[in-house]
């Protein structure tokens, strides 16, 4: 599959009324914001069943299946996270046994009115000791018997990619990646650019702190069942330190005549080994600010500067710079 670089991801569209939701959100909006997407030339969304306990995937079902079949962008999910449909604000769990992956893909399958999906990755590792090569071999079934196009995993450490990689060769991780999430720079992009591993990069403007929109009132006023009122990022010192980041990337936006937002998702495209960054979107107009970062390249200059900026800020942790050549 070749990639855009940005796609669209649709954790959001999920809507609230669950453990990691961000609030109400209106389907039409969500509809309206997936085509958008694929008009402005972005051919890859992303999605899970936890997102709102399946409904993010019924909503990219729906609006993918109205696109003629030509122009219907990739679809990529997840699997290994499950809930409790009694309890819809009680915590997520993960299971990972044979009979309910496959059972998850089924869901997945129908719920996304399509007959294979373009790739499944596992959401999380598991926390109870399940080994990877046990889940990961399955996937690779599902991959061999056509269920699905390519097998990937989330959220996993160098070391579990290498233990699956043994087993057989991952299509792909999916790790947090920002200029305030950067601690993947250290070990899991280097070792997927070295397995020919793509890397498909989450929240690359973390959860909205790095738009240039986020402010302490903004944060204040979130709705109750929004995560990130109880996420360090979005409170005490941390807070202020990545609104000073973000009020820093202004300069740099300016001379590239770009949203903050784009530069920040830029930046995430500069690591070699990147293939490309999900960008949440519950509106189309979201997408316009930061759908430009495809084709922006940051200058030596440019990524001095962002150095510089998180150093004096201490925003975040993990490497502070791409390496350019």
């Amino acid at each position: 599959m070749e990639l855009t670089r940005v796609g669209l991801g649709t954790w959001a569209q999920g809507g609230g009324g669950w453990t990691w939701g961000w609030g109400p959100q209106d389907d039409r909006a969500s509809e309206a914001a997936i085509r958008h997407a694929v008009e402005v030339g972005i051919n890859w969304i992303d999605t899970a069943p936890a997102y709102g306990h399946g409904h993010a995937e019924e909503i990219v079902g729906q609006v993918v299946a109205d696109i003629p079949e030509a122009d219907r962008p990739y679809i990529f999910t997840k699997a290994g996270r499950r809930w409790d449909p009694g309890n819809p604000m009680g915590p997520l769990h993960t299971q990972l046994t044979r009979a309910s992956l496959r059972a998850e893909v089924e869901d997945s399958l129908r719920r996304l009115r399509t007959e294979r999906i373009d790739l499944l990755q596992i959401h999380w590792p598991p926390t109870d000791g399940t080994p990877v090569e046990e889940y990961w071999a399955e996937l690779l079934t599902l991959r061999d018997q056509g269920k699905i196009r390519a097998a990937g995993l989330s959220n996993h450490t160098a070391a579990q990619l290498e233990t699956a990689e043994k087993v057989g060769h991952v299509d792909s991780l999916q790790p947090p990646f920002s200029l305030i999430r950067r601690e993947v720079a250290a070990s899991e992009i280097p070792w997927c650019a070295k397995h020919a591993t793509g890397v498909i990069a989450y929240s690359p403007m973390q959860a909205g702190l790095l738009t240039g929109a986020m402010t302490p009132e903004r944060v204040a006023a979130l709705p109750s069942d929004d995560w990130r009122r109880n996420s360090p990022e979005f409170t005490g010192d941390r807070l202020r330190a990545n609104l000073t980041l973000t009020m820093r990337l202004g300069s740099i936006a300016e001379r590239h005549a770009a949203s903050k937002a784009a530069a920040a998702v830029a930046w995430v495209l500069a690591w070699r080994g990147v293939t490309g960054a999900i960008v949440g979107g519950r509106r189309p107009e979201q997408i316009e600010d930061w759908a430009t970062a495809a084709s922006l390249r940051l200058s030596s200059d440019d990524l001095d500067e962002i150095e510089h900026a998180l150093t004096e800020t201490g925003a975040g942790s993990g490497p502070l710079r791409p390496a350019t050549t």
